[in-house]
């Protein structure tokens, strides 16, 4: 892994790999850019592959502030900035979709390509924003062990443990090693978010959509949301919310498709 120190003083972690035309993939909460492992061999043959590790999470440094998906999207603008990448395609998994999105926004001109991964521009509902609340709350009194073995099972399709178990594992492993205020700034961040579903529906570059059809944490229809001659979706048929882990070969499939037509 390298480091990376931001304009801001954020330290990111990140791994590199390949050559040619950025693609930077960006993973979920309480994950790392080790999610990504399945996908590094089967992409950094025709493509630079960058994964860093967000603000609070993996290797990356826990600033002492208020977390908000803008901020992680300009934690990711001086990135490319430490990284010498003028535009790249920029790919978010589920957390990591909504910083792709705020980044959008913020900076479309940096963008060869976007795509979210098991990811929503739909904003959370009320309940949703009252689990966060109590997901803060229970790391807060009880650590980030229960919160995680309790996340844990959700992110796979049903039945994924027997088929995974290696996955299953390092997933666990990879949540574990989250620092608490990390992911409790991160929920925070979550809640708060913005609707985003007006960005998605306007932007002029490629755009790609994958969703798990066992996906129980993001239902497909919430991420296919947008239409369009620009617009790639792609239905991951045996997948819960980890494609990146539960069908490796057809989420880099459908991403190397998608970065040939860019």
């Amino acid at each position: 892994m390298k480091k990376a120190v931001l304009q801001n003083g954020v330290e990111l972690a990140y791994d590199d790999r390949g050559t040619g035309d950025a693609v930077c993939l960006v993973h979920g909460f309480c994950g790392s850019s080790a999610y990504w492992k399945k996908l590094f061999p089967r992409l950094e043959k025709s493509s630079r592959v960058l994964a860093p590790d967000l603000r609070g999470h993996g290797g990356s440094s826990v600033p002492d502030e208020t977390y908000t998906v803008e901020k992680m999207a300009e934690d990711l603008a001086f990135f490319m900035d430490e990284t010498g990448i003028e535009k790249m395609t920029l790919l978010g998994h589920s957390l990591g979709g909504y910083v792709a999105l705020a980044f959008a926004e913020r900076y479309p001109d940096r963008l060869s390509a976007m795509g979210l991964i098991h990811s929503t521009a739909f904003p959370d509902d009320e309940q949703a924003k009252e689990n966060r609340t109590k997901g803060m709350e229970s790391i807060r009194q009880n650590g980030i062990e229960p919160f995680i073995k309790a996340l844990v099972p959700k992110l796979f399709a049903p039945g994924a443990l027997s088929r995974y178990p290696e996955e299953w594992e390092r997933v666990k492993q990879v949540g574990l090693q989250t620092p608490p205020d990390g992911a409790i700034r991160t929920l925070e961040a979550m809640r708060e978010r913005a609707d985003r579903q007006h960005v998605l529906r306007k932007l002029a570059c490629p755009v790609l959509l994958i969703a798990g059809e066992q996906d129980q944490i993001i239902p497909a229809d919430k991420t296919f949301t947008a239409d369009g001659a620009n617009v790639t979706r792609v239905l991951l048929a045996e997948a819960g919310h980890m494609g990146m882990l539960e069908t490796p070969e057809k989420m880099a499939d459908a991403i190397k498709q998608f970065l040939s037509n860019i």
